[in-house]
């Protein structure tokens, strides 16, 4: 199971260098501007590479037909990220396009078929399984694509996530759902060594697109498919940095009159830049968040109802001290900077 991962890496790591040629010759460069972090201009497109490796590796292992619907998907996503890096789409057609590929996904079979809760008994979902899949897909694309703001974040941020998802797939004896989180890991590593500060080459929408997707669709195939209500918190736990950011993001947006889909600088990243940080150390602290949020979620995998509460609801407090201290909600400054 080891091996997927590491020809995943080692595709995404030889990849990237070619990429970062073909983004310059295509014209796919992030330019320095009031709303984005870089002082130069970065070549992007460097999803390409994650993509590769974690393709390769699926075929090189024989797996391919055992994960048809996720590379299918996955090469959808892929291309539309790409037009994105190349045409910026407006939101409503990237929006139209992520629900054409979800549906697509569906039709292949990667569905939540049924949810089950602690007090017994089991909820077969039927035709409510298309919406709540549709709704779980297009959610988690977009909150890896709107955490995506500093060098080595996004990628950082998937890794964390996918070894906690790992952690519980080995636990419960899910084989196949290891073997793809694995492989994400690998692609993601490998493209790390170039995107971590300073960064040679950015993901782009490219990469946070295929990187939210695939998150989504290990949490489908492995622990959402198969567990209790309660160990639904384990993906929406692992994930909860970029969930909470991207909730936090929304809501101020609408509260302030602007548009939801419209990028700024009031994300945790950008607190922690205010503060005085580095983009390390700020890259550094959001790590060990989910790192603790990771921990808890494989915690929860094995407590009973009233552990399970005790360790939500703490990091739920932990959480809400924090998003107060970075004044992450304050609508009114936030108003003002927009106007």
């Amino acid at each position: 199971m080891i091996y997927p991962m590491l020809i995943a890496l080692m595709g995404s790591y030889l990849m990237t260098p070619f990429v970062k040629r073909l983004a310059f010759r295509l014209g796919a460069v992030d330019y320095p501007n009031k709303r984005r972090i870089n002082r130069e201009p970065i070549p992007s497109l460097g999803g390409l590479a994650i993509y590769f490796g974690v393709v390769v590796a699926l075929v090189l292992m024989g797996l391919s037909h055992k994960f048809l619907g996720v590379i299918v998907g996955g090469t959808l996503i892929v291309i539309l990220g790409l037009l994105d890096d190349l045409y910026e789409l407006r939101a409503s057609w990237k929006l139209l396009g992520q629900i054409i590929i979800s549906l697509v996904v569906i039709l292949l079979g990667i569905r939540i078929q049924f949810i089950s809760n602690p007090f017994g008994g089991m909820y077969y979902l039927g035709l409510l399984s298309i919406p709540i899949t549709l709704f779980w897909l297009i959610g988690v694309i977009n909150i890896i694509n709107l955490i995506d703001g500093m060098d080595g974040l996004a990628g950082g941020v998937t890794i964390i996530a996918s070894i906690t998802l790992a952690i519980f797939a080995l636990q419960q004896g899910q084989t196949f759902t290891l073997i793809l989180t694995l492989a994400l890991v690998g692609g993601t590593l490998g493209f790390l060594r170039y995107n971590f500060n300073p960064a040679q080459i950015f993901m782009g929408d490219t990469g946070s697109m295929f990187l939210g997707f695939m998150l989504a669709v290990i949490s489908i195939t492995g622990t959402l498919k198969t567990v209790t209500f309660w160990t639904l918190l384990i993906p929406t736990l692992a994930l909860g940095v970029p969930i909470f950011d991207a909730l936090f993001a929304i809501l101020r947006r609408k509260l302030s009159g602007k548009p939801i889909f419209e990028a700024d600088k009031g994300h945790l990243h950008h607190k922690l830049l205010d503060l005085g940080l580095s983009q390390v150390e700020a890259v550094f602290i959001v790590y060990l968040i989910c790192v603790f949020l990771g921990m808890v979620a494989i915690g929860i995998s094995g407590a009973n109802l009233a552990e399970t509460l005790f360790l939500v609801l703490s990091s739920v407090g932990f959480m809400v001290i924090g998003i107060c201290k970075l004044k992450l909600f304050d609508v009114d400054n936030y108003r003002k900077s927009y106007k």
